[in-house]
C-alpha cells in the first residue's frame, strides 16, 4: 500500500492539526487530532455520514470507502495518512442525480433490508467489479468482509451479478 505521510506521526504536535483531504473530487480543509480515524473525519468533521460506524474494529465493512482507488476500512485508517490522496465515499459513487448501476441493481434486486451496511456493500461491490473479480466464487469471497446482519447476501450477490452481466457492465 502506498501511503503518503506528510509528517511522521511522532512529529505531529498535540491537539488538532490542519490538513486537507480530496473527498469525492472536492478539496476539503479540516483540523483534526492525529489520532482521528478517516471515518470520524468524514462523519464528524465533514458531514459525510454515508459510511457507517458499525463495529469500529474493522470487522463489519460498513465503513468501506476508497482511498487512492483502493478499498479501505475507514474506521482503521488515520485521516492524516490520507492527506494528498483521493478519498471516495458512497456520496461520490453516483454521478449527481444519476445513480451508479450498482445502486440501481441494489434497488431492483432488493439487496438491502435495514440499509445500514448498504454503503459499505456498494463501495466494495463497485471496487471488486472494477478490479475484475467477477466469477460467482470471487464475488462471494471478495464481499466476505462486508457483513449484513439482515442476511441479504443472496440479493446482494444477485445485484452484483446483474451489473456484471449487463451489456457494458462494470
Amino acid at each position: 500500500m502506498n501511503v503518503k505521510i506528510v509528517a511522521p506521526l511522532a512529529q505531529l504536535g498535540p491537539g488538532p492539526q490542519a490538513m486537507g483531504l480530496t473527498v469525492n473530487g472536492e478539496e476539503r480543509a479540516l483540523r483534526v487530532e492525529p489520532r482521528v480515524s478517516l471515518l470520524d473525519a468524514l462523519r464528524e468533521h465533514l458531514g459525510l455520514t454515508g459510511a457507517k460506524k458499525g463495529c469500529d474494529q474493522g470487522t463489519c465493512g460498513a465503513c468501506t470507502v476508497w482511498v487512492g482507488g483502493r478499498r479501505v476500512l475507514s474506521c482503521l485508517t488515520l485521516a492524516v495518512t490520507c492527506e494528498g490522496r483521493d478519498v471516495t465515499t458512497i456520496e461520490g459513487l453516483s454521478a449527481g442525480e444519476e445513480l451508479h448501476p450498482l445502486q440501481e441493481a441494489f434497488i431492483d434486486q432488493d439487496a438491502f433490508q435495514c440499509g445500514y451496511c448498504t454503503p459499505g456493500q456498494l463501495m466494495s461491490a463497485a471496487a471488486l467489479l472494477a478490479e475484475g473479480h467477477t466469477s460467482d466464487g470471487e464475488i462471494r469471497e471478495w464481499m466476505s468482509g462486508n457483513i449484513c446482519r439482515c442476511a441479504a447476501y443472496p440479493h446482494i450477490r444477485a445485484a452484483i451479478r446483474a451489473v456484471r452481466d449487463a451489456p457494458g457492465g462494470d
